[in-house]
């Protein structure tokens, strides 16, 4: 059977050419142009994933998802046009799922649905046990329930943070350069550039310090890549 994904966008370009894409990769795609409509569609016939827009007409993508949220666990991807941290903690406090800032590759796009359908199945019966869960001391990454946890307090991390976090702890004192770490977090189909996983690493981090201010673990060998220290 088909996955269904709902797309809403109040950009008719972005709704033709990402629905076309899906549409040939096998999903059935519902597309909504404004957060209202969407909201009244996806409760009348969920989707397996939705794909939102923030800034839209008549309710814009943050609204959408506090309503779905009290009724809906289905995952979620936002779309921005604004590369602003206050939206990603709101987003992910709220329920997010992962972020993909415009412009984007839809090829992109594609694996990241693609992973969160897999988390989806993997929280199913069947999936993933407790066993798959790693744990390295005061860490406990669940891949099935995409939960991250340092010293007892939940830390919210996107899709990709998650993926390279696992990377790193699957493997504790190995080095693992940049391009290893872009395939773990976008496939080896998909090309970025090095300063994206820089990114990445640097809001990781930062996200840790959150919780605690003295974490340490993850560290740079400048030239070659980075290393998840154990203790």
């Amino acid at each position: 059977m088909k996955k269904a994904i709902a797309l809403v966008d109040d950009d008719r370009n972005i709704l033709t050419s990402v629905s076309m894409l899906l549409d040939a990769e096998g999903f059935l795609v519902r597309t909504y142009n404004d957060g209202a409509s969407a909201l009244e569609g996806i409760n009348a016939n969920p989707p397996d994933i939705a794909i939102f827009d923030i800034k839209m007409p008549r309710m814009d993508g943050m609204e959408l998802l506090n309503r779905l949220r009290k009724t809906q666990t289905l995952p979620v991807i936002f779309l921005t046009s604004r590369d602003e941290e206050i939206d990603e903690v709101l987003g992910l406090r709220m329920g997010a799922d992962d972020y993909i800032t415009k412009p984007f590759s839809q090829r992109l796009l594609l694996e990241r649905i693609r992973v969160l359908l897999r988390r989806s199945e993997n929280a199913g019966p069947g999936g993933e046990k407790e066993a798959d869960r790693i744990v390295r001391g005061e860490l406990t990454l669940d891949p099935s329930r995409h939960l991250c946890v340092w010293k007892g307090k939940q830390v919210n991390l996107t899709v990709t943070e998650f993926l390279l976090l696992k990377s790193l702890a699957e493997r504790t004192g190995h080095v693992k350069n940049r391009d290893q770490l872009m395939d773990a977090a976008y496939g080896e189909t998909i090309y970025v550039d090095d300063r994206t996983i820089d990114s990445h690493i640097k809001r990781l981090r930062k996200k840790f310090r959150e919780v605690d201010g003295e974490f340490e673990q993850i560290e740079t060998l400048y030239g070659i890549g980075y290393r998840y220290r154990d203790g």
